[in-house]
Order: C-alpha cells, then structure tokens, then sequence
C-alpha cells in the first residue's frame, strides 16, 4: 500500500520535547511487576490516541498522563502547562486519579477509582479519549499476563484475587459506552475492544474462581 502524505507535520517538536520531559520522568519506572520500562505504556497510549484521529495535544497528554498521579503532583501541572499549554494541562488533570503536594497522603484507593469513574460525564472528549487509550492498553496487558501466568498476577496489585481490579475494569468499559457519542466515530473500535478484553479478563477469572459479578461503584 503507498504511504501518504501532508503538507505540514502532524506531529512537531512539542511530540518530541513532551517524550522527553515524560522519560525523564519515569526513567527509573517499571511497569507493575515486570522488567518493562514504563515509557512502553506511554508510548503505546500515544499511538492509540492517534489511531482514534485524535490531534498532537491528545497525543502529548498521552504520553504525560501518568506524571503528575506518579509523583510529580501540582509543581508538574504547572510544568506541563506552561511547557504544552492549558488544553494539555487539562488532559492531564482529567487523567489523574490524585495531584498531591509534597507531604500529602493519597486517598485511599476505592475514593480515587471512584472519583475518576464520577467524572466521566464531565471530561472532554479529548480527555476521555487519552483515558480510553490508558485503559484500554493496561486491559489488554493484563489479559495477556493473565492468561500467562495465572492468579499470580493479581498479586502486583496487591490483591489476592484481583477481584476489585476487574470490577474496576468492568465499570470503565461501561462508563466509556455510555460516552461512546462524544468520543467519536473513530473511537468506536476501540470502546468495543475494551468490552470484549474486559469481557475475557472476567471469563478467564470465572475458570480460576466462579462466579464474579460483584459491583463496588454504584451510585
């Protein structure tokens, strides 16, 4: 198939500086419980954000979703802001389940998951698509390593079963269906995607340990 091309770059110098400033930050990271340096998600989450259409802010906020929650809190925010501008910053923000100062305690984990599931009717359609693409990359790695070793995996999430994980992942899937209109039409794939990888991670669950049809987040 011939390549195709445009007048001007889609992609430009603020791509490259924000893959920068995003491993330096997480240079020293790994993804949860494996040898996998963790600019592999960001970069991953790029790409499917461009596969949705989305422009060079989405992408940006992509590869700097994880900063501020891991660490860099509002001193980061700020960075990000004045480095790629406020439409970026707000991707950001709206992608991180805490921005902490230094010295304060993180929520404990059922508030954050909560408080990110609340305010999906009130994120962009920019944000929600860098989410949708951060989501729909840790699903598919976790069924992947699911299906390769078993139970053993929820101990990285510090779960004996995984059962809060997947309840978790369930009501994503959910929340991004009933956003399925302002995503847009090029995101649509990838919201059926996330369904069936979630659907699979909860059949695999349902051969290991029964029946799994709890809820955690009604309401």
């Amino acid at each position: 198939m011939a390549e195709s091309f445009t007048d001007t770059p889609l992609l430009t110098t603020r791509f490259d500086e924000a893959l920068h400033y995003a491993t330096r930050h997480h240079a020293r990271q790994l993804r949860k419980g494996t040898p996998i340096p963790y600019a592999a998600h960001l970069l991953a989450a790029a790409s499917l954000v461009l596969e949705m259409h989305g422009d060079e802010d989405e992408a940006i906020g992509a590869l700097l979703h994880d900063v501020v929650e891991d660490g860099g809190g509002e001193k980061a925010l700020r960075e990000i802001e004045a480095a790629f501008g406020p439409k970026v910053a707000q991707i950001v923000l709206a992608n991180s389940d805490s921005v902490l100062d230094e010295g304060e305690e993180r929520p404990r984990w059922y508030e954050r998951k909560k408080a990110y599931l609340d305010a999906f009717p009130h994120k962009s359609p920019a944000a929600l698509r860098v989410s949708l693409a951060d989501k729909l990359h840790n699903a598919r790695s976790i069924l992947l390593d699911y299906r390769n070793e078993g139970d053993v995996l929820w101990g990285r999430f510090g779960q004996g079963q995984g059962i809060a994980t997947r309840i978790y992942y369930r009501e994503l899937a959910a929340a991004f269906e009933r956003e399925r209109e302002r995503l847009g039409p090029a995101a649509e794939p990838f919201v059926g995607e996330l369904r069936r990888v979630v659907d699979a991670i909860t059949a695999l669950a349902e051969e290991h340990q029964g029946p799994d049809t709890r809820t955690l987040f009604e309401g």
